[in-house]
C-alpha cells in the first residue's frame, strides 16, 4: 500500500494544541479530520520541522514546516454490488439517499450483502477518499430495515468527523411520517395516565424516557424509567381516519436518535405504528371503522408504516445549511388512499 506525504506551514495564530493547528490548517482536500490527525501523530506520522512529533497537545509556532505520512486509503473488505440508489444530493464529502422498505444499512451477520454500503461502494467507487484510512463509506446514523427515506453518509474522514459531531449535539433535523393506531390527543384521559408521556401547546405529544435492550427478547427495545439511554420523541396528528377515527397518520421528530426510537415510543403511548412485526402493528381496529377492503389492507400491511421524510444538518465541510425531503413511498401512499375512502 502506497503513502503520500502532505507539506505545509502552520499559519498566523495557532490554536494552543498541535492537532488543532494542524486541523484548522491541513490542505481541506485532503479531508482528514481532528480524529484522524490525532491518531496519525500517535502512530509517528508527523514530523515538525523534520522532527517526529509525539504529543497531539504539544503547542507549535506560526511558520512550523509539518509533514504527514498518509497511508493510501485500503480498499474495504465489504464488496461493492451494482444495486440501484435514489441518489438524492452528492458532493465529493457526503452523499444523501432516499432509502427503499427492505433495504439494511450495513452489512451484518444475516445481512452479509444487498445492503446500502454495498451499494454506496459500487456507485461512488473511486470517489470515496477514506474514512479512517479505509475507503468505505462513512455510517453516521441508521433507519431500520423496513423503514424508508432519507440517509446522509460522508464520503470522507472530514465528513464523518462533522456529521457524527452533530448527530452526537443533536442538532440534525429529522421528521418522520408513519400511521399509528389511535389519534394522540391531549384530551385523552387515558394518556395522562402513561407515565413518560406529556403534551405541548399544539397538541404535540412528547414522550421522554429511557430505552434500553430488552431483558428477553435481544431483538426489541424496552422504555426504562431508570438505566438505559435518555429518549426524546416528538409527535403531532396530521390527519385522521375512520369513523369512528381508529387510525392517524402522524409526524415525528427527534431529539435523540435511539434503535428503534420512534416505535417503541409510540408503542409505549398506545399509539403502535401499522405493519410493525416487533411492537404489535397488528390490531382490531372497530368493526364498522373502515371497509372490509380497507380493513384487510390496514392488516396486510407488510412493514412498518415509517418513513423519514426531512433531514436537515449543516454541511460538515462548507458549513451550508442542507434540508431534504423524500416524499412518501408507493406503499404508504396507496394505504393512505384507501384509509381516505369513503365507507361504501
Amino acid at each position: 500500500m502506497g503513502t503520500r506525504q502532505i507539506e505545509f506551514q502552520i499559519a498566523a495564530d495557532p490554536p494552543p494544541r498541535l492537532d488543532k493547528a494542524l486541523s484548522r490548517d491541513v490542505p481541506p482536500e485532503e479531508n482528514l479530520s481532528r480524529t484522524r490527525l490525532a491518531r496519525l501523530i500517535e502512530e509517528g506520522a508527523v514530523w515538525i520541522n523534520g522532527t517526529v512529533a509525539s504529543d497531539p497537545k504539544a503547542k507549535v509556532a506560526e511558520g512550523t514546516s509539518v509533514t504527514i505520512a498518509v497511508a493510501e486509503a485500503e480498499n474495504s473488505h465489504i464488496g461493492p454490488e451494482d444495486i440501484p440508489l435514489e441518489v438524492v444530493f452528492e458532493d465529493t464529502d457526503l452523499i444523501v439517499i432516499n432509502k427503499p422498505a427492505g433495504m439494511v444499512v450495513h452489512p451484518a451477520p444475516g445481512s452479509p450483502n444487498g445492503t446500502l454500503v454495498n451499494a454506496l461502494l459500487h456507485h461512488c467507487g473511486d470517489d470515496l477518499s477514506g474514512v479512517g484510512g479505509v475507503k468505505r463509506p462513512g455510517i453516521v446514523h441508521r433507519i431500520d430495515k423496513e423503514t424508508s427515506g432519507l440517509l446522509v453518509v460522508a464520503k470522507s474522514d472530514a465528513a464523518h468527523h462533522g456529521l457524527a459531531a452533530q448527530f452526537e449535539a443533536h442538532t440534525v433535523e429529522r421528521y418522520y411520517r408513519a400511521v399509528c393506531y389511535g389519534v394522540p390527543d391531549a384530551n385523552d384521559p387515558r394518556l395522562r395516565g402513561v407515565k413518560g408521556v406529556s403534551f405541548e401547546s399544539g397538541n404535540i405529544m412528547r414522550l421522554t424516557t429511557q430505552l434500553a435492550r430488552h431483558k428477553t427478547d435481544r431483538q426489541k427495545q424496552a422504555v426504562l424509567f431508570h438505566g438505559g439511554r435518555h429518549a426524546v420523541t416528538r409527535a403531532r396528528v396530521i390527519e385522521t381516519f375512520g369513523a369512528p377515527a381508529g387510525l392517524s397518520l402522524i409526524e415525528c421528530w427527534l431529539e435523540t436518535g435511539r434503535t428503534h426510537q420512534i416505535r417503541v415510543h409510540m408503542a409505549h403511548a398506545g399509539h403502535g405504528l401499522v405493519g410493525d412485526p416487533v411492537y404489535g402493528g397488528k390490531r382490531k381496529l372497530a368493526a364498522k371503522a373502515f371497509s372490509a377492503d380497507t380493513a384487510e389492507a390496514v392488516r396486510a400491511f407488510p412493514r412498518q408504516a415509517l418513513h423519514a421524510a426531512v433531514l436537515g444538518f449543516e454541511h460538515p465541510v462548507t458549513g451550508d445549511i442542507l434540508r431534504f425531503e423524500a416524499n412518501l413511498p408507493e406503499d404508504m401512499e396507496k394505504l393512505i388512499d384507501k384509509l381516505r375512502a369513503p365507507l361504501s
